[in-house]
């Protein structure tokens, strides 16, 4: 029972773990990849520190070649001259510098080896760093994506908010059709009114078919009633 309980507590310390690490993921990826940015910019600098020591001692060959000549010909002057003595110190001094010759030779041919070495070590990690930036890219734009779908299918790409906005401007639409069809009717009503208020003037004033009865047509109608007699009322 104790193993399962310490297994069961260290499983669940790991899942924990491994939760953390990956919502960390991103987080930890970008100081990973600081780390080897500094890491190819410090490669960088030794490079250029190697290339300008390399620099450095070609031109100190160059010298050390030139200072051999130099004193081989005047060694052979000397020697065309009859003072074998100042030729053999000449050779002397020649057969020094040349052990320094062979060595600035060899020192740089070892260098030439660890600069070749520098570049290819420096422009593959350029490029892994490169394609670490785009790999980084790619992942924040999937976890963005992730995130959003772990909100529910309703809220990716803002659905709810476009769907409230959706129905607000249903609504504001449905009530200005109402309201213009209200203004509509007050309007018909107004020039109904207006056209029933002109024919009436001029109907009065004995203008056109008449609409209605008159107190005189009543009057009218009231004696001929009176003089056919009482059987005749309706």
């Amino acid at each position: 029972m104790f193993k399962t309980l310490s297994a069961l507590v260290r499983g669940a310390a790991a899942a924990a773990e491994g939760e953390v690490i990956d919502r960390s993921a991103l987080l930890i990826l970008d100081q990973q990849i600081r780390d080897a940015a500094a890491a190819v910019e410090r490669g960088k600098r030794a490079l250029a520190v190697a290339i300008a020591h390399d620099e450095s001692e070609a031109k100190r060959l160059e010298a050390t070649i030139a200072r051999i000549a130099d004193l081989e010909e005047r060694a052979v002057a000397a020697l065309a001259g009859g003072r074998e003595d100042l030729a053999s110190e000449a050779a002397e001094s020649i057969a020094f510098i040349e052990v320094d010759r062979d060595a600035v030779r060899d020192g740089r041919a070892a260098f030439a080896r660890e600069i070749a070495h520098l570049k290819r070590t420096t422009a593959d990690a350029g490029r892994r760093l490169a394609e670490l930036e785009r790999g980084r890219r790619i992942a924040q734009a999937a976890e963005a994506v992730r995130r959003l779908k772990g909100r529910g299918p309703a809220e990716v790409g803002g659905a709810a908010a476009l769907s409230d906005a959706e129905a607000t401007l249903r609504r504001l639409r449905e009530r200005q059709a109402e309201d213009a069809a209200i203004d509509a009717s007050l309007e018909s009503l107004d020039a109904n009114a207006a056209a029933d208020t002109v024919a009436t003037r001029l109907e009065a004033a004995g203008f056109g078919k008449r609409t209605g009865s008159t107190a005189a047509d009543v009057l009218d109608r009231l004696r001929k009633r009176a003089a056919s007699g009482p059987s005749s009322a309706a």
